[in-house]
């Protein structure tokens, strides 16, 4: 996908395994929503605020939700998420947490920080399929945003 394409999802994970898992999870849900992918905070922060190589991209493009990892290289999720919040123009996006973390500080900390939702990453296959299924699906179908 081109970065100056409109994006639906904006995922921010550094693994590429489950990079490619959250794909498998979107394409057996049939979600063909655009995906763009990142791999570290300060490119997340680049592509949503149209800095750096992403510079070209237009601010009414806005990801209608971000899949956000915590433990990211650069700038961790927890301080994507401050930042996300902090700005007018991108303070409703709907940012989910998916981590491997189950650490209570990490989640009070996400919701405190204005967090939609916190989820741990299943280990199983198909439990990580599913559940990335399912929160397309609600993020992008069910959930009613602000226009």
């Amino acid at each position: 996908m081109n970065y100056l394409d409109p994006v639906d999802i904006l995922l921010v994970e550094d693994n590429p395994h489950d990079v490619e898992l959250t794909i498998r999870a979107f394409k057996k849900r049939k979600l063909a929503n655009p995906l763009f992918v990142v791999e570290d905070g300060a490119e997340a922060l680049d592509f949503i605020f149209c800095k750096g190589r992403y510079a070209d991209r237009k601010m009414n493009h806005l990801p209608k939700v971000i899949l956000l990892d915590i433990k990211l290289p650069k700038l961790n999720g927890l301080e994507v998420l401050r930042e996300i919040r902090a700005d007018s123009r991108t303070h409703a996006i709907p940012v989910v947490m998916v981590t491997s973390s189950r650490e209570d500080p990490d989640i009070k900390t996400a919701y405190d920080l204005g967090a939609n939702s916190y989820v741990v990453k299943p280990v199983e296959f198909d439990v990580f399929v599913e559940a990335m299924s399912s929160l397309g699906f609600y993020w992008l179908f069910l959930n009613q945003a602000p226009k």
